[in-house]
């Protein structure tokens, strides 16, 4: 599933197309994807101007003129995909329509936005954009890690007592918004610190360690376009790169990256989720 710097990729590449224009028309091609669409959505969405773009966690935000917002969530396997325009030094033409393309979006001006989804995990809504906050998959999220709300203050107040792995707590979306299997493996190794851990033991210095690595990975990751490895592609079709310079995440095997360290990447299973670590220097 896409994580915070895949999401954010998503909706830097659809912001140049979208942000300021106006929906000429939308296209809805079935009834709903994890769940069941808004009622009359294409109509609620022709005709709108889309005012900005946000992100919350892993989902998309489009404040609308229409004093709604369209919660964009892309799943497992789901794609924002532009054409009609010119993205960098390429013009990408509008394609045939496939088998999985659910929502299409005609932006004023010849630009076409595609919501496709192969397995159907992904997810779309609309809400009054004023108390937008509390739509049920927002409420009870935690803070953004890359937001000045985030910090070691808050995230020892929410470690300290937890009887789980550090890992667990940090994949929790009600501690950290917009984390994911990925980017904790990454942090956890950079910090020298063994996903296996209990939140509760983690010192004071290795919790103020985390804070930093966290934005560190995030910005790197983000920079890079963010992390292909199966279904996501960048607005415009192309790969991220990130998992170019993965230092543990699915390297099982490998040496440990860590100067001076004589560890193996080793694989373990978490609550049904890879775990990549050194137990030479991750304690």
């Amino acid at each position: 599933m896409p994580e915070l710097p895949e999401v954010e990729t998503v909706r830097m590449g659809l912001a140049p197309v979208m942000e300021g224009r106006v929906i000429a028309a939308a296209e809805v091609n079935r009834d709903g994807l994890r769940f069941p669409f808004p009622p009359r959505m294409a109509e609620r969405l022709t005709g709108a101007r889309v005012l900005g773009l946000r992100r919350r966690s892993k989902y998309i935000l489009a404040d609308l003129s229409t004093d709604e917002t369209l919660l964009i969530h892309l799943g497992m396997s789901g794609r924002m995909l532009i054409s009609g325009v010119m993205l960098g030094e390429f013009h990408h033409p509008h394609p045939a329509p496939a088998k999985h393309d659910h929502v299409v979006l005609h932006i004023e001006g010849g630009a076409r936005v595609t919501f496709n989804d192969a397995r159907r995990f992904g997810a779309m809504d609309l809400m009054p954009t004023p108390g937008a906050e509390a739509h049920p998959l927002l409420a009870a999220l935690g803070p953004e890690p890359l937001g000045n709300t985030f910090d070691e203050t808050w995230l020892a107040g929410r470690l300290a007592g937890r009887a789980t792995p550090v890992k667990s707590a940090l994949l929790d979306q009600h501690i950290i918004a917009g984390l994911g299997n990925i980017y904790v493996c990454e942090v956890l190794h950079r910090a020298a610190i063994s996903p296996l851990r209990l939140a509760r033991d983690l010192t004071s210095q290795e919790t103020a360690r985390l804070v930093p690595l966290i934005r560190e990975v995030l910005a790197e990751a983000i920079a890079a376009g963010g992390s292909s490895l199966k279904d996501y592609r960048q607005a415009d079709g192309e790969l991220g790169y990130f998992q170019h310079s993965f230092r543990v995440y699915g390297r099982e095997g490998a040496p440990c990256p860590t100067p001076g360290c004589t560890g193996t990447i080793t694989r373990t299973v978490q609550s049904g989720r890879s775990s990549f670590h050194c137990p030479l220097c991750q304690r």
